[in-house]
């Protein structure tokens, strides 16, 4: 009988969760769709079925950052909708702990993540990358450019010198940088030439700076059409640095690791993606403890209002400590493992909390 309640509770919240992020999905693409339309609808090139193409391009990534909440109002209507139909009383008079019906959720939960970590994640980000490049295409180079306070900053080594390249934006992951300032020395790390330009583009063997001022010491600038910048990287090693992590297939996130050190990029955002991806179905495990312990509560005792709340509140909560941790590694001040699991631990850990003191005492 047991055996039985378990697949019964489990299929219940997972028919919910299903539910709930059709729902959610059918929604975002909706509201991205009438936002997409009111940037680019204008523009005569622009089909409605080209914006409905990038909404549905976009939409995947957006959904999977809202699927812990997605998760935590499916296993809070799912328990609400057992308790109003008093299933739990029952399961309760059968002998049934709170612990053992919640056990199946929890599961799935973990279930769901697996797959949302090993499989959705690489179709979102390869979807997302797409969408962004339709978006550069329509709008033409002023879009789909990628851009940090500081700029992007890459070393490089050439046979004959080494060089420091600074570019306050780039577009297809890096081939193509704008507003470019390049630091050029020698092999004894002597300063040769500082080199400004509009743009700069790679190409084989060398960065091509188109409209470039040449600064020496001890000579007046010099203007150029074009200046060609030697380098050993090639475009396949600039994309994989110059990538953002949301971008990055979970299973290429140790290999885009290891480039970006390699390349003297900071490499923290993509150890928080990679550590933040294998905590998700541990965060999605911690939301469904949440959930229960906000949704357990008999209707008859009545404050359902406050339940529901409270445990909205506590999602939102979770989610604000989330941006603060993910703020604080990407600014290197938080190592990115911890910033990833606090808050998987502390949900998880009130959740048990409560239901511990709401069960047992």
């Amino acid at each position: 009988m047991i055996t039985t309640l378990h697949r019964y509770f489990g299929l219940r919240f997972l028919t919910t969760l299903v539910a709930v992020l059709l729902g959610v999905f059918a929604l975002v693409i909706l509201l991205d769709y009438v936002e997409q339309m009111r940037r680019i609808g204008d523009d005569p090139r622009v089909s409605a079925l080209l914006v409905a193409k990038i909404s549905l391009y976009r939409v995947p990534q957006i959904a999977e950052r809202i699927l812990p909440f997605c998760v935590l109002i499916g296993a809070m209507s799912c328990y609400l909708g057992l308790s109003r139909r008093l299933e739990l009383v029952v399961s309760r008079a059968a002998g049934m702990s709170a612990w053992q019906f919640i056990a199946p959720a929890v599961v799935v939960a973990l279930a769901v993540g697996v797959f949302a970590t090993a499989v959705y994640n690489p179709i979102a980000a390869v979807l997302q990358e797409k969408a962004k490049r339709l978006e550069a295409e329509i709008s033409g180079s002023t879009e789909g450019l990628q851009a940090t306070v500081n700029g992007f900053w890459v070393t490089q080594r050439s046979d004959n010198n080494q060089s420091i390249i600074n570019a306050a934006s780039s577009r297809e992951q890096g081939v193509l940088l704008s507003k470019v300032s390049a630091f050029v020395f020698d092999q004894n790390n002597q300063f040769l030439t500082r080199v400004e330009a509009n743009t700069a583009v790679l190409e084989s063997g060398h960065w091509r700076l188109d409209d470039a001022r040449v600064y020496a010491p001890g000579a007046p600038p010099e203007e150029r059409e074009s200046y060609l910048l030697a380098t050993n990287l090639t475009p396949e090693q600039i994309r994989e640095t110059f990538s953002t992590p949301e971008t990055v297939p979970f299973w290429q996130l140790p290999y885009y690791i290891d480039m970006a050190e390699r390349a003297g990029l900071a490499a923290s955002g993509y150890r928080l993606q990679y550590q933040k991806l294998l905590a998700r179905p541990f965060m999605l495990a911690a939301m469904v403890l949440l959930a229960a312990a906000f949704s357990l509560r008999f209707f008859r005792f009545g404050g359902v209002q406050k339940m529901v709340l409270g445990g909205v509140a506590s999602g939102f909560l979770l989610y604000i400590m989330s941006k603060l941790t993910d703020d604080l590694s990407k600014a290197e001040l938080l190592p990115p493992m911890i910033a990833a699991w606090m808050p998987v631990a502390i949900g998880a850990m009130t959740g048990f909390v409560a239901l511990l003191y709401q069960e047992d005492g």
